[in-house]
């Protein structure tokens, strides 16, 4: 499935970025949700406006669609100081980053998104950036070649992250502050629905927006999303206001059912349960089996399907916990009754699938092609 198609996909999509550029908060009173990392950085921002001094280095992370880069920019307004936005990947040399630093004025922030795939010489060169405020470049080549180093403005640099545990030791040291964003309460998102809606002019009531929010997988980005297409549907269908009943009818027909699971969702833990036995599986047979990419499985599928309790990571791969069965409407295999609900391991110590795990690049064009079949009785 094309991955602009999934409407609760938590990565950015063509047609979020207008609508999240409108709907940023713009202080952290007006930042909905995050009590706790918003407590703790409030106290941090105000104790660095007191002293005159630049905030320490903040590293957020957290499943994607989270607020992440909207958390960036409140801390730079709240700081009252400049702010510039880019990204890991688009930092490709050495003189890229010299050039963003040496631009910045005292006490400015630099967001850097997906900081997790700067390249390492980049990465080699933002430590004395962020630890003694100087770049230390090397000039020429052979024999002729010298350091310079090049005093900087002293700066904070906030990183954002889905995957925490893929930076270096090195960089994650000279963060002073590493905060987690949590996926969002029912009831914060409500919240946020409502004031989406009412900054875009939607009619919608209080349990329509709750309906939303239950199908929103804790995600304000989803959320956002499906009040743009249910503001479509409520058009056609239901006279422009979306009440429970309408949102219901809506998001039923972009089938997204009551727990947040859309299509793909469904698919991926059908074709573990009934190709795999349940696991455990691979990575990378999982990521063939249903025609996505092994990346998109760890960011975008996996961290609310484990939330949820359907899926769980084990050493050997992928297994199914009870939950899944149960809302896919299958038999709970016996091995998870004889060992209890949730674990995802057989009695004896075996997990879930016989023999070896099912992964890798060298598992089987037949095993991996009979998961692409249609499966019977869910109508995926």
């Amino acid at each position: 499935m094309i991955e602009e198609e999934r409407v609760v996909s938590s990565r950015l999509q063509a047609g979020d970025a207008p609508l999240e550029a409108g709907l940023r908060p713009q202080s952290l009173d007006d930042f909905p949700g995050q009590e706790r990392v918003k407590e703790k950085l409030s106290i941090y921002i105000q104790a660095a406006r007191e002293r005159g001094d630049a905030l320490d280095h903040v590293l957020l992370y957290g499943p994607p669609g989270l607020g992440k880069t909207s958390l960036a920019q409140v801390i730079a307004r709240e700081l009252g100081v400049g702010f510039r936005m880019t990204s890991g990947p688009a930092i490709e040399r050495a003189g890229d980053l010299a050039a963003l630093l040496t631009n910045l004025n005292d006490r400015d922030v630099l967001f850097i998104d997906e900081i997790h795939r700067l390249p390492r010489p980049v990465e080699e060169i933002l430590y004395p950036a962020m630890e003694d405020f100087a770049l230390d470049l090397i000039i020429g080549k052979g024999p002729a070649a010298r350091s310079l180093r090049i005093d900087l403005p002293r700066f904070t640099l906030v990183g954002a992250t889905t995957r925490a545990g893929r930076l270096t030791g090195p960089l994650r040291d000279r963060f002073g502050v590493l905060l987690r964003l949590e996926y969002y309460r029912p009831e914060e998102l409500t919240r946020i629905v409502l004031r989406a809606a009412g900054i875009l002019g939607v009619a919608i009531d209080p349990e329509g927006a709750a309906e939303v929010a239950r199908r929103a997988r804790g995600t304000p980005r989803v959320a956002n999303r499906l009040l743009r297409r249910l503001r479509d549907y409520a058009q056609v269908r239901a006279e422009g206001v979306i009440t429970a009943e309408v949102a219901r009818a809506g998001l039923d027909l972009m089938e997204v059912d009551p727990l947040g699971l859309d299509r793909a969702d469904r698919r991926l833990l059908a074709v573990m349960a009934q190709h795999y036995g349940g696991g455990p599986v691979g990575l990378e047979t999982l990521a063939a089996a249903i025609g996505e990419e092994p990346e998109t499985i760890e960011d975008v599928y996996e961290p609310y399907l484990m939330q949820m309790g359907f899926l769980q990571r084990t050493p050997r791969g992928r297994v199914l916990a009870r939950r899944a069965y149960e809302h896919l409407g299958l038999p709970v295999p016996a091995w998870l009754d004889a060992e209890g609900p949730e674990t995802g391991v057989r009695p004896g110590g075996a997990r879930a699938g016989s023999g070896p795990a099912r992964g890798g690049s060298g598992s089987s064009r037949d095993e991996t092609g009979s998961a692409q079949q249609e499966l019977p009785g869910l109508g995926l």
